[in-house]
C-alpha cells in the first residue's frame, strides 16, 4: 500500500498523520512538476492529491482513501456528529485551497467581487462554529477530524491564508495538537 501526495498539502498530511501507524509506502510527488504531473494523468483523472495505491487499486481523494482503509482495516468509524464537523473542515479547506491557487496565479483575491466575499464570509462562518465546538470538547478524541482540523489550522497558518487568532479555542486547539510526534513527522515547514 502506496499513499502518494505532497508533503504541504493538507489532505495528504491528514492521511499520513492518520495512517501513522498503518504499514504502508509514501511517494511525494510535485502536482506543478510535469514529470510527477504526468504520473498523476495516467493514474488519476481528478489530477489531485492524494491518492492511494493498494495492489490494483487506486482510490482518490482523502475523504474516499479514510473511508476504504477505515472498512479494510476494520477502524472505528466517525460518529454522524464528527462526520458534520469534517463536512465543515473541508469546506474551508477546499475554499481555501481555491483562494491559495487563484492568488498563486496572480489574482487578487482581496478584490470586493462576489465570489472571494462569499469565500470570506465562508470563512468567518465556519472558522467561529469550529471554535464553539472546539469549546465543546468535540476534538478531544485524537481521531480522523481532529486531524483534519489540525491540518487545516496549521496549513492556514503555514501558508497565511486565514487569521484565527482571535479564537482562543482553535489557538489552544492547535498549539496543543502540534506537539503530537505525528504533527512533528509531517510537518511541511
Amino acid at each position: 500500500m502506496k499513499l502518494i501526495g505532497s508533503t504541504t498539502s493538507p489532505y495528504v498530511r491528514r492521511l499520513r498523520m492518520w495512517m501513522s501507524e498503518i504499514e504502508h509506502g509514501f511517494e511525494q510527488v510535485d502536482i506543478f512538476n510535469s514529470v510527477d504531473r504526468a504520473r498523476l494523468v495516467a493514474s488519476n483523472p481528478t489530477l489531485k492529491v492524494p491518492m492511494l495505491e493498494d495492489d490494483a487499486r487506486i482510490i482518490f481523494d482523502s475523504g474516499a482513501i479514510y473511508r476504504y482503509l477505515t472498512k479494510k482495516l476494520n477502524k472505528t468509524e466517525l460518529s454522524w456528529e464528527q462526520i458534520n464537523l469534517l463536512t465543515l473542515i473541508d469546506s474551508a479547506n477546499d475554499s481555501l485551497v481555491q483562494m491559495f491557487l487563484l492568488s498563486r496565479s496572480d489574482i487578487d483575491t482581496n478584490a470586493d467581487k462576489l465570489y472571494f466575499r462569499l469565500q470570506r464570509e465562508r470563512f468567518d462562518v465556519i472558522f467561529t462554529e469550529l471554535d464553539k465546538a472546539a469549546e465543546k470538547g468535540a476534538f478531544v478524541p485524537w481521531n480522523y477530524a481532529t486531524i483534519s482540523l489540525f491540518c487545516l489550522l496549521d496549513w492556514a497558518s503555514f501558508r497565511d491564508r486565514y487569521d484565527y487568532s482571535g479564537l482562543s479555542n482553535l489557538v489552544a486547539f492547535h498549539q496543543s495538537a502540534s506537539d503530537s510526534k505525528e504533527a512533528q513527522a509531517t510537518d511541511p515547514r
